[in-house]
């Protein structure tokens, strides 16, 4: 796949993101993060399994270990990612969880095989920065209650982590095994575990009523969702894992600008800064890229 079609890969995972974080926040406020979570693993199963079955074949004992670690950290990483998106508010949990930008890069040139040269460094620290600036919107969001700040700021930082981690092992499993088996395991794994708990709590009997009641952030969520990690996943396997998720992490200043579309907010002159330099890192990087 030529480097092109990774970064082309890589902003379409932007933009699936960009709209997921609406609907995952409205979702998993309305009906829960499990079954925020389960109704993911679903769609995943369902739309991915016609394009991997082919694939149970040729797996081998050491992809499955893989397979099967990625799958609990990515579900660690989702569960408390929406678990963030749903206590706190995104003014204050986007910035902390834009934190895996910089630990995914870390991660990929460290234990990865990732080489950037000095020039994609600086434009990856670029989009960084510009990051930082756009989504440093509401600071008046900073004097809320102690209590209601710590568990976001909690959930944000340990939801970073893990997605770097997630970012970082789909990117290896990707180029070993392949994009759609990896994440048609993981989120299939997802569903599982979800499933299981919601039985075991009693939940699971009402799990199509409370689904089909907000069908459209459900349904909206999971199948965006599941879009951006498979493009990301598809990206990984021709363009380095840092530049990859440098140019799809930007879907949290799309997510900022949505936000101020639908409440109607006025962009303050850093955000204006920001915007510029996360486009423009985006594409300076695309253009190092070749």
């Amino acid at each position: 796949m030529p480097h092109y079609s990774g970064i082309f890969f890589a902003i379409i995972a932007l933009f699936a993101w960009g709209f997921a974080d609406f609907y995952i926040q409205k979702s998993s406020r309305a009906v829960g993060v499990w079954k925020t979570l389960f109704s993911v693993g679903v769609v995943g199963f369902i739309a991915l399994f016609p394009f991997v079955q082919k694939e149970f074949s040729v797996l081998e004992p050491k992809d499955v270990i893989l397979l099967v670690i990625l799958g609990v950290i990515i579900f660690f990483a989702s569960f408390l990612n929406f678990a963030a998106l749903k206590k706190g508010k995104m003014a204050i949990v986007e910035p902390l969880i834009g934190m895996e930008l910089p630990l995914t890069v870390a991660l990929s040139i460290g234990f990865g095989k990732d080489k950037l040269s000095l020039v994609q460094l600086c434009l990856v620290a670029v989009v960084f920065v510009g990051l930082l600036m756009v989504i440093t919107m509401h600071h008046k969001h900073l004097h809320q209650t102690r209590r209601t700040i710590e568990k976001g700021v909690m959930l944000a930082a340990a939801a970073a982590i893990g997605l770097a981690l997630t970012n970082f092992l789909v990117g290896v499993s990707s180029r070993q095994i392949s994009p759609l088996m990896v994440i048609w395991f993981a989120h299939t794994q997802l569903a599982i575990v979800c499933a299981a708990y919601l039985i075991y709590t009693k939940q699971f009997h009402k799990i199509l009523i409370d689904l089909k009641s907000h069908l459209k952030s459900t349904l909206g969520q999971s199948l965006l969702y599941n879009l951006g990690w498979v493009a990301f996943a598809l990206a990984t396997t021709s363009v380095a894992i840092s530049i990859v998720t440098a140019v799809s992490e930007s879907y949290i200043v799309l997510g900022v600008i949505l936000g101020i579309f639908v409440n109607r907010e006025k962009l303050k002159r850093h955000q204006i800064i920001g915007i510029i330099l996360a486009a423009g890192g985006i594409l300076a990087l695309s253009a190092f890229t070749g």
